[in-house]
């Protein structure tokens, strides 16, 4: 029987890499309840074998579950998530079941199968934490926040890079900047390119990046500037409306010495954020 000081023991279900991957860095950034990911699968197949492999199977019954959640995608090649489900459900000991999905017209036959919940793709933290808090309350485990915060898992953003999968830890993020139809991140070494709104990346992050303008977030803490510049863009006018042609408030982003313009409306927020920290 899991202790309720324990995590929730939680197991992926994605047929696609990259959301397995988006939901572990989403899961490291709960801390309330807890939880850890103890395995990942591809289909519901390879879902099965781990569970027979870890004591928990239709033909291997365990004194206790191998997982207390499944995150559970619906469209999977094979067999789909919902009649993954109906096999869970005849476990002994059968998981909390949440569905994870891009489509939420599945969200009726989702509840006809007892999931705890249903999230729509992409998933915001946020609502993540509820549906954990919702399994945890099923399960008859207190929700208890960590004393200790500094502890708790450096979150991660994920981008996919000329084929391969990246985990990029918030902390080493310069800033983020909308450019047309995707969103550049920025670290000291790198620069990646990101499929996500840069709302929701606004949200995700939290007070640890500042708004500069409605296409770039920056992290605070590299902020070392504030200052009238001249900004053209590739169309040769000026990123903000200004008293002299071509020139708007703009910030310098250390360590790489680049300049970002600041929109009129976030200025104050800006001199704000420096002030703060003693600039």
């Amino acid at each position: 029987m899991t202790n309720a000081a324990d995590p929730l023991r939680v197991l992926i279900v994605d047929d696609e890499e990259l959301a397995r991957l988006r939901m572990r860095a989403l899961i490291d950034e709960c801390a309330e309840p807890r939880a850890r990911v103890v395995g990942e699968a591809a289909n519901a197949a390879q879902a099965l074998v781990w569970l027979q492999r870890h004591g928990q199977g239709p033909t291997a019954p365990g004194s206790e579950r191998a997982c207390d959640l499944v995150l559970l995608d619906i469209q999977m090649p094979g067999r789909d998530g919902t009649q993954l489900a109906e096999e869970l459900r005849t476990l002994p000991l059968p998981p909390a079941i949440v569905f994870v999905t891009a489509h939420a017209g599945h969200a009726l036959k989702a509840f006809d199968l007892d999931a705890v919940d249903y999230l729509t793709k992409p998933v915001r933290r946020e609502r993540l934490q509820l549906a954990l808090q919702r399994v945890s309350a099923r399960l008859g485990q207190p929700i208890t926040v960590p004393g200790d915060l500094s502890v708790q898992p450096e979150p991660v953003l994920v981008v996919s890079e000329r084929g391969r999968v990246v985990r990029v830890p918030v902390g080493e993020v310069l800033y983020l900047k909308s450019e047309l139809k995707y969103v550049t991140l920025r670290t000291a070494n790198h620069t990646y390119v990101l499929d996500d709104a840069l709302s929701d990346l606004e949200q995700r992050l939290g007070d640890r990046f500042l708004r500069v303008h409605r296409n770039a977030l920056v992290a605070r803490s590299v902020i070392i500037a504030l200052e009238r510049r001249t900004m053209i863009d590739a169309e040769g006018e000026a990123h903000d409306e200004s008293s002299s042609p071509g020139e708007c408030w703009a910030v310098r982003v250390a360590p790489v010495d680049e300049w970002l313009a600041v929109s009129r409306r976030q200025a104050s927020a800006v001199r704000e954020a420096l002030a703060a920290s003693g600039l």
